[in-house]
């Protein structure tokens, strides 16, 4: 192998070599980063006692009811995300399962005791698949905190559970704001709690001007 030294190069060897260097050092400063960017687990919450009896509907909006020309009652909410894994990338036509309470603090759900009306035109619950970017996309109405006991009052929230092929995870989605997020218990006990509250964001113009848009991606171990 031949060895050179500085002066057998010339300016556009060296030129050549400075590209090189530049180049090796943006893929390690590249890699750098992308470890750095390594995302935390959604924190897991409980099932509950209203988890949806039956097969799930696939209809993506919740706000309407198949057969029924009546719509949901309540804050008009567009929820969007993507469930990825530790490492970023994305979990693909994975099935995401979503339930929760009216706008009258109600579950569909025939063990549900409170006495809050049912809402006939909200459909209370479906499944989705995440497309090839690993999204998922449903419209619903931002529901009601309920009483859990004589003392507890829950804050509103929406269960998810997603069942990727090597992780299964059920969590819950909250709302910035909500005066029972600092009591809740089951929220209190997520271990970064922030993960798991939403704000409400002024809808970009392919949603209605009155909803609300609600961005909430759900991060895997390994998807």
């Amino acid at each position: 192998m031949a060895i050179y030294s500085i002066g057998d190069l010339d300016r556009r060897d060296i030129l050549k070599m400075s590209v090189v260097l530049a180049g090796s050092g943006a893929l390690f400063s590249t890699k750098v980063a992308d470890a750095e960017a390594a995302l935390l687990r959604t924190p897991g919450q409980i099932l509950g006692p209203f988890y949806p009896l039956g097969e799930l509907s696939q209809n993506s909006d919740l706000t309407r009811v198949p057969g029924r020309s009546g719509r949901a009652e309540g804050q008009v909410l567009n929820v969007t995300g993507r469930v990825l894994n530790l490492s970023g990338e994305p979990v693909r036509t994975t099935k995401v399962e979503v339930w929760q309470a009216n706008a009258y603090w109600r579950y569909t759900h025939p063990s549900d005791p409170n006495p809050a009306s049912l809402d006939p035109n909200l459909e209370g619950a479906a499944i989705l698949i995440t497309d090839s970017e690993g999204r998922y996309r449903f419209k619903t109405i931002k529901p009601a905190a309920y009483p859990a006991g004589p003392n507890m009052m829950r804050p509103a929230h929406i269960h998810f559970q997603v069942t990727g092929r090597q992780d299964r995870l059920v969590t819950q989605m909250y709302f910035e704001g909500d005066p029972y997020n600092e009591t809740d218990p089951f929220l209190k006990s997520a271990g970064r709690k922030e993960l798991l509250v939403t704000k409400l964001q002024t809808p970009s113009p392919e949603f209605e001007p009155d909803s609300r848009m609600v961005i909430f991606d759900i991060v895997l171990y390994k998807g």
